[in-house]
């Protein structure tokens, strides 16, 4: 991401969630914050212990890595990384590299829940999670099939839309991690329309892109061939555009995927909706893997994480690539100056509008 236009007067506070100490969350975390000039644009902390951040940083070799300790979220330090490191069972800490443990995932929820509480107290700005692993952090205290769950839960919010996105690409999926056999009973004209509602809303508040164009895709193969290889287009999705269009929001479609990805004509949309999982998140690897950044629209807080996943096979080996992490803590700082934006704008029009145009120049 070109950070040379982010100029924001106070540095905003990013809290990170460590996620599985035995994946590459740690050393992605560490190969971020080498690079000094990222304190330029933020303050971070993240949620873990110096013991595990030392651990890697010895097997890695890694050097120039400086940080603070702090219990107290009042305290940082504005030019290193911070470690806040008052999380529950600290002591049970056990790192097996490459290995999916009980005590790994018991670790990466403790970070959550504490970032996460910290998130809702707004004593941090935007949360970044690394990687968990899905199996190992299932407890009592966690029972959901991911972090986008599990943030729904904690702030009380029904409906969310995943986004993968990178500087030209924004992808969101109607129906996420559920069996393939069961997409077409789970895609609705009435949750169709909501969730192109919220990616709308979304464009506009936190990516600062007026009256976006956003694609729909298919769910069938020819975008079902008028009826012939499938009705779920006909009977579902034209019905969700066109209600959708009623309420004013610019949707376009259905458009056959393959298509619609190999004649690159995403590159005209503002953002694309596709039906169910791999048929927009394996384009958008293709397309947008290294720079590529989930995040999670309709919650009242900023959450982003890279685009990737524990990466256990790689774990310890220093050849974990944290171009994703980073562009996930500059997606964060990019929505949260957005965002300030959007307030101005509705509060006074005209300064805001002046005041966007400079920025753009």
């Amino acid at each position: 991401m070109n950070t040379d236009k982010i100029n924001l007067k106070d540095k905003p506070l990013i809290g990170i969630s460590v996620g599985d100490i035995n994946g590459i969350g740690p050393e992605i975390i560490l190969k971020t914050f080498i690079d000094n000039r990222i304190y330029k644009y933020c303050t971070a902390v993240v949620f873990c212990s110096k013991n595990l951040m030392n651990y890697y940083i010895k097997m890695l070799n890694l050097k120039n890595v400086t940080y603070n300790t702090t219990r107290n979220l009042q305290k940082l330090n504005s030019n290193r990384l911070n470690l806040y490191y008052d999380l529950p069972q600290e002591s049970k800490i056990k790192i097996e590299v490459g290995k999916s443990t009980e005590i790994g995932g018991e670790y990466a929820y403790n970070s959550l829940q504490v970032a996460t509480n910290a998130l809702k107290a707004k004593k941090i700005d935007a949360l970044v999670t690394a990687p968990i692993n899905k199996n190992n952090i299932q407890s009592e205290k966690f029972k959901y099939p991911g972090h986008t769950e599990f943030l729904m839960d904690a702030f009380g919010v029904n409906n969310n839309l995943m986004l993968m996105v990178s500087d030209t690409l924004r992808v969101a999926v109607q129906t996420g991690h559920i069996p393939l056999k069961d997409v077409s009973a789970n895609i609705k004209t009435d949750d169709i329309v909501r969730n192109l509602q919220m990616f709308s809303k979304s464009l506009e508040i936190d990516f600062n892109i007026r009256r976006p164009k956003i694609a729909v895709l298919g769910l069938n193969p020819h975008a079902g061939e008028e009826g012939l290889l499938g009705s779920e287009e006909n009977e579902v999705i034209i019905p969700a555009i066109n209600i959708a269009k009623e309420k004013g929001i610019n949707a376009l479609g259905p458009y056959p995927s393959d298509g619609f990805f190999g004649t690159e004509l995403y590159n005209k949309f503002d953002g694309i909706l596709a039906m169910y999982h791999d048929q927009g998140l394996i384009a958008f690897k293709i397309l947008a893997f290294e720079s590529g950044v989930n995040f999670t629209a309709g919650l009242p807080a900023i959450r982003t994480s890279p685009a990737h996943g524990t990466g256990f096979n790689i774990a310890g080996k220093g050849v974990a690539d944290e171009s994703s992490f980073r562009e996930a803590i500059y997606r964060a700082i990019k929505i949260i100056k957005n965002r300030e934006l959007y307030e101005e704008l509705n509060e006074n029009p005209l300064k805001s509008r002046i005041k966007l145009e400079r920025e753009k120049e």
